[in-house]
Formats: structure tokens, sequence, C-alpha cells
């Protein structure tokens, strides 16, 4: 098996992009802004979106087109757009079908030790990142490794997103980085989940984004190999996890200053 996986060991890349495929319309441009973005900052990049938001708070909330939709949507961005594409799976048989046209397969974080869906996605060759649950301590995540691994896949990615800290509230402890990357694998900092309030809203969640800038940075001068976004152009109005989205106007500055500090390192 070749080692796509290789090029994220070295270079501070960014997973990217609205929570859930709002729109074709939406989701092209968002593509299509970030890909410009992320290029001229020299920064590789992988865009991220859900076709279906399994997990949402309350059951009227927006959850996405659905499989074969996002399906045919991710074909066009991957093609149309010319990036890389990333989405979560959800049920071991969804793997093979999405693993024909995006390019990594994200295991959710309430499903990371769900063995099945795992290995179905293991086994499709693809890169798989697996979001930490908000329940595990960091060094439990070579459990999942083993699994993946023992599937025949070792394109591994880990992605930190926050533990639960009492009610409706998540706490990032840093020291996750350097242990899970003892693994072998390139480990990223899910930075706008880690601020979200999961259910802070009573029937959806809330999010502090004002501590973006200061959750990338610390990730960053912590050695991180990657980071995780949620990018909205309007927040406000995003259809799912507008709370604790980053505005699409920020980006930039803030991957400037990101890129500074990496230097320093």
């Amino acid at each position: 098996m070749s080692e796509p996986i290789a090029e994220f060991k070295d270079r501070l890349f960014l997973i990217a992009g609205p929570c859930v495929i709002e729109s074709r319309d939406h989701v092209l441009f968002m593509a299509s802004e970030l890909k410009k973005i992320a290029g001229e900052c020299g920064i590789p990049f992988v865009f991220k979106a859900s076709f279906d938001k399994a997990n949402r708070t309350s059951i009227n909330s927006f959850r996405g087109p659905g499989l074969d939709e996002g399906l045919k949507l991710f074909s066009e961005i991957r093609n149309s757009v010319g990036v890389r594409v990333l989405t979560d799976v959800h049920w071991p048989e969804q793997a093979a079908p999405l693993a024909e046209v995006v390019d990594i397969l994200q295991i959710p974080a309430f499903l990371c030790r769900q063995t099945d869906l795992i290995v179905a996605a293991a086994k499709t060759g693809k890169i798989v990142n697996v979001k930490k649950g908000q329940f595990l301590a960091p060094w439990e995540m070579k459990n999942v490794v083993v699994k993946a691994r023992e599937a025949g896949n070792s394109n591994l990615i880990l992605t930190e997103r926050g533990a639960s800290f009492g009610y409706n509230n998540l706490v990032v402890d840093f020291r996750s980085i350097p242990i899970m990357q003892e693994t072998g694998c390139p480990v990223v900092l899910d930075v706008t989940h880690s601020l979200q309030l999961p259910g802070g809203q009573g029937d959806k969640s809330g999010g502090q984004p004002q501590f973006i800038p200061h959750l990338a940075r610390a990730a960053v001068a912590a050695g991180v190999d990657g980071l995780f976004m949620e990018v909205h152009d309007n927040p406000a109005k995003a259809l799912s996890d507008g709370p604790n989205a980053l505005d699409l106007a920020l980006l930039r500055p803030l991957l400037t200053d990101l890129l500074k500090i990496r230097r320093c390192l």
C-alpha cells in the first residue's frame, strides 16, 4: 500500500469547510474560496463537509442532503474545484461508496470505538481520520490505531477535539498532541469543535468562536501536525454548528499568524 499520509508529516496542513453541505452552490463556493486562501498561504488543504449530521441535538435540526446527493457533490467538488475531500462515515456500508469519491474518511468522535466502522473504513485503503471521543484519554487512541492497522491500513490521522468537562463544556488537554503522536500518526486539533458547547442552547449546541485564534496558536506552538476548522462565510446563518465556526473573512490573517509560529519551531 502506498503512503499518501507522508505528505502531512512535515508541513502544517489544514482541513476546513462548512459543517454540512447546505446547497450545491454554497459548498462549491466554500471549497473554491478555501482552496484559494490555503494556496496563497502555502498550506496543504483538504476540504471537509458532511452529507449527513447524524448526531444533531434536535430531531428538527438540518442534517444535510443525504448519501446519494453527497456522493454526487463530493465528486463534483473534487473534480471541478480540484481539492482533496474529507467527510464523515457513520455506518460500515457507507465506507466503500464514499471511498470512490473522497480522499479521507473521517470517523466521528462519538463513533471512534466502533470496531466494525473503523475496520470498514480502513479496508478501503483511503486515509482515515479518527476523531478522539470526548470520553477517551489520548493514550487510549492507540487501541483505535491497532484496529485500523490490523485491517491493513496505516494511513491514519488522529484528531483531538476536546474532552468533556462538566455539562455542556469541553476542554483541550494539549498533552494529547505529543501523546497521540507517539503512535506515529499525524495529529490534528479540531479547533472549532473544541470550542463547541454541546447542547448548550437547549435544543442546539453553542460555541465560543472568540477563542479560535488562541487554541489554534497554542496547538501550533505545541507541535500539532494539522488543524481542523469549520469555516463559514456567514456563521450566524449556518445550518449547523454556526456558533463555533470561524468566519471565512478571518481565516487568512489567522493562517498567516500560525505560519509565523510554525517557523519559530
